[in-house]
């Protein structure tokens, strides 16, 4: 179900949602790129490198873009945790379960950067969309890299 935001309140809850996720994807990231095993080691034990790093930018540029309309971003593990429909890391998963979840999360993602890109665009704000844009773009393609590479 995709719901209209219609206000800059509901926006910056929407950024400060995204800024959340994106804060709690870098320490799930962490968390795979320490203890991922097996065969696929050295591919995955570099991707979610690069993805953390990603996560990393995008939890910054989200949270000054919060900043700049007026908004104050999350910033503590609580909030996090409180804003995101995402999971921590839960420990244990095997290379394959740790691709799945961060499919699963990027798809969550992405879902809820569309409701936030109508958002903006409704209000004009097309900095924002741009923005998320750029991100649900990126997403997208790691999902379905990812996809891929698990078959």
């Amino acid at each position: 179900m995709t719901t209209q935001l219609k206000s800059h309140t509901e926006l910056q809850a929407a950024l400060n949602r995204q800024t959340a996720n994106w804060f709690l994807l870098g320490v799930k990231l962490h968390h795979y790129h320490w203890y991922v095993s097996g065969s696929q080691f050295f591919t995955l034990h570099e991707k979610f490198e690069e993805l953390y790093n990603e996560a990393a930018g995008y939890a910054d540029d989200l949270a000054e873009r919060l900043l700049s309309i007026g908004g104050q971003p999350a910033s503590t593990m609580k909030q996090y945790l409180e804003l995101s429909d995402l999971q921590e890391a839960r420990g244990g998963e095997d290379a394959k379960g740790m691709v799945l979840e961060l499919v699963r999360d990027f798809k969550t993602v992405a879902k809820e950067l569309q409701d936030a890109i109508a958002a903006a665009e409704e209000l004009s704000d097309q900095p924002t969309a741009d923005l998320l844009i750029g991100i649900r773009s990126s997403i997208e393609k790691h999902a379905w890299m990812l996809n891929a590479f698990i078959g």
